[in-house]
């Protein structure tokens, strides 16, 4: 069939493609969608960036929809692409995030972004929830109880917190520390793509269950889905527990523990016999 569209109907879907752009999603995709007729035309949509950045699964009951790149006019390069360092596509991807007005989150008390800090160049990267009260005043993810908890799990591995990278799901702390709304995590998780996409580590670790399933896009319980590696775009996933979670619970350090141990084998890491700490 023709691909050619209207001009108007081109000036249209241009007009809210640049829309979307301007809240930092930039990949487009067209899904074939089966007419009554029997004719095969298309739906076009902006991508579930939760949802498209994972390829496949190494557990073969979980399936994950893909769809094919859209031509020219719905495919922009992000402004940090082609820049290999990935201190300075860092930099880009947090100057367009700029001041953030894209979720209510900027209404309802936060005080100031937090992007993510680290080795930009780290073979290990860790995605938590959200920022809480300690996070968003001093700017940095994971600092309170819950991120000197995350230190000594690092320091356990043998490693030290700038040796990685540490991000959020969402950059704003939800008030009163609520768990992130989906449409909270569906605005700010493309620019968490995006970091993951500059980083490129070898292994990627979701802490807790908010960061797991909009990762994965996977409905499951955290005893599902620990224990198992998912292949992110070529990006080994592990999903373990939330530090804050385990302080609320400290006999699942154990568990933790051993999905660390995982991460540090994968990695080539020496796996001492029990935790530093």
């Amino acid at each position: 069939m023709s691909r050619t569209l209207d001009p108007s109907l081109r000036r249209q879907l241009a007009d809210r493609i640049e829309f979307y752009r301007e809240l930092g999603i930039y990949d487009f995709y067209r899904h074939p969608v089966r007419c009554d007729q029997g004719e095969m035309t298309a739906e076009f949509s902006f991508s579930n960036p939760t949802r498209d950045k994972l390829s496949s699964l190494t557990n073969p009951t979980i399936s994950v929809r893909t769809a094919e790149p859209e031509e020219n006019l719905f495919s922009a390069p992000t402004p940090e692409a082609g820049v290999s360092d990935p201190a300075r596509a860092l930099q880009i991807i947090r100057e367009d995030l700029g001041a953030c007005t894209r979720c209510r989150l900027h209404k309802q008390g936060r005080k100031q972004i937090v992007f993510g800090v680290g080795n930009p160049q780290t073979d290990l990267m860790f995605v938590g929830e959200a920022p809480g009260a300690d996070e968003d005043e001093q700017g940095e993810p994971f600092v309170g109880r819950a991120g000197q908890l995350l230190n000594n799990m690092i320091k356990a591995m043998g490693l030290r917190r700038e040796d990685v990278y540490i991000a959020n799901i969402i950059k704003c702390r939800p008030p009163g520390n609520r768990v992130p709304e989906r449409e909270e995590c569906e605005t700010c998780s493309p620019f968490l793509l995006r970091q993951i996409a500059a980083i490129r580590p070898r292994v990627l670790v979701a802490l807790g269950a908010v960061a797991a399933k909009t990762l994965l896009a996977l409905n499951a319980p955290m005893a599902e889905l620990r224990g198992r590696w998912y292949d992110f775009r070529g990006i080994k996933l592990a999903v373990t527990y939330h530090p804050a979670f385990l302080l609320r619970d400290p006999r699942q350090k154990k568990e933790a523990w051993k999905d660390l141990q995982r991460v540090m084998k994968e990695l080539g890491l020496t796996v001492p016999a029990t935790p530093a700490g």
